[in-house]
């Protein structure tokens, strides 16, 4: 039986997202939906700690896991891109930002396969050198992306459908040139990083789907396709597609052969 591909999955301060009494020891969490469909897609999740003090035990697990899997969570603080904060900005957790920008920086460098998720593209935008906006409001043109569900949306709503890039790794997931998707973000990339091309789109011109120029497995998408697993076969072949990236590279680590060159991956 073949092994399952080992993912870190960094977490996210709670105190960051919940109005949390003074004095509480700060703790870690993340949402268990992201575990349940890497599982369902073959892979070992494990959780990050944001030990953004502690280089040397981030470095000793990042070395552990096959790929890294970064999820969505609250906005990136705007600083790591240069700009003051807007006042339509929202919470930020800046050890996590601390501690997803130096494992993401060691996977880009290394070709080791990640795959991010709505803060996800941001967070690897942000590593690459690109820009967000604050809020999509802010953007002319834009259409509503916020579609939370403290407003009363599910989190399987599908907001809109998305346009593929033509010989995208998307593309080949779903396996059709668009797809529909949920919306369950306020920012969004504005000035692309370096080394990433667009591969998925919103009506409104948005980019909402992120891949790196070369051979290695990086891939981000604005909406949360972990919401959407369940019923939908294009976003589990990505999962699974990540997954095959993954074992691939624990295959040939080291060896000297690009894990992009061997035929396991599906996309």
């Amino acid at each position: 039986m073949e092994s399952r591909a080992l993912v870190g999955v960094p977490t996210q301060t709670l105190q960051a997202i919940d109005d949390i009494p003074a004095g509480l020891p700060h703790s870690w969490v993340m949402s268990r939906r992201y575990f349940t469909a890497l599982a369902r897609a073959g892979i070992v999740p494990v959780m990050v700690p944001l030990l953004d003090d502690d280089e040397a035990t981030l470095r000793a697990l990042y070395d552990r896991v096959d790929g890294l899997f970064l999820a969505g969570g609250v906005d990136v603080e705007p600083a790591r891109y240069g700009e003051a904060r807007h006042a339509l900005c929202g919470r930020t957790d800046p050890a996590r930002d601390a501690v997803e920008l130096l494992m993401t920086r060691w996977a880009l460098a290394e070709g080791k396969p990640l795959l991010g998720v709505c803060r996800g593209i941001q967070l690897i935008n942000v590593a690459t050198g690109g820009a967000l906006w604050q809020d999509c409001s802010l953007r002319p043109g834009s259409i509503k992306h916020d579609c939370f569900p403290t407003e009363g949306y599910a989190r399987d709503f599908l907001a809109h459908d998305v346009a593929f890039a033509p010989g995208s790794r998307l593309r080949r997931a779903y396996a059709a040139d668009s797809a529909p998707v949920n919306s369950m973000h306020h920012q969004g990339i504005r000035e692309l990083g370096r080394g990433l091309r667009a591969t998925a789109t919103a009506p409104d011109g948005l980019t909402e789907g992120v891949e790196a120029e070369g051979e290695a497995f990086v891939v981000a998408v604005q909406w949360h396709p972990e919401a959407l697993v369940d019923e939908s076969e294009g976003t589990l072949a990505l999962f699974r597609a990540f997954a095959d990236a993954c074992l691939d590279w624990r295959a040939v680590a080291g060896s000297g052969i690009r894990p992009a060159s061997r035929s396991r991956r599906r996309a």
